[in-house]
């Protein structure tokens, strides 16, 4: 798991950076089998955050990410697990670590391609209600920082 993620950021490091779209699109099926259209969820600001099961950042961020979004009824989230495991895993890992958010599992070696491809976890794109990229984070996030992002429009 852990050597096929080290060779597909070693592949990104490689390629040349690609920006992200400017309203990106996404659409993925979480791990408790539902669809997720970031296009739905326009009018809101949305949290994107790529994560991994044995990230020990991510995991000290996600409670502070699932607090934000259920005390901002104008967030959403999606929580996108990028590693390559058994979705029974990351299920065991949610029931240990539970957030109020979605999450689905993505390929490490083929991501969403309307995002780079993480340079390292956590990385957390903030999208704006209007669909467009206000702010990527690379490293962890909380409550103050989403929080000044979304006053500063950023």
């Amino acid at each position: 798991m852990i050597l096929r993620f080290a060779a597909a950021l070693a592949l990104a490091a490689s390629a040349p950076v690609l920006a992200t779209a400017a309203t990106p699109t996404l659409k993925v099926t979480t791990v408790d089998g539902h669809a997720f259209d970031l296009s739905a969820q326009r009018g809101k600001w949305v949290i994107v955050n790529y994560w991994a099961t044995w990230c020990v950042p991510c995991i000290k961020e996600m409670p502070d990410i699932s607090g934000f979004v259920k005390d901002h009824k104008n967030v959403a989230a999606i929580g996108l697990a990028f590693e390559d495991t058994d979705v029974k895993e990351i299920k065991a890992f949610l029931a240990k670590h539970p957030v109020v958010y979605p999450i689905a599992q993505v390929d490490v070696t083929e991501p969403p391609k309307d995002f780079d491809p993480p340079q390292g976890l956590p990385t957390t794109y903030l999208i704006a209600p209007d669909g467009h990229v206000a702010k990527r984070f690379v490293g962890p996030v909380d409550a103050k920082k989403l929080g000044e992002a979304i006053a500063g429009g950023k």
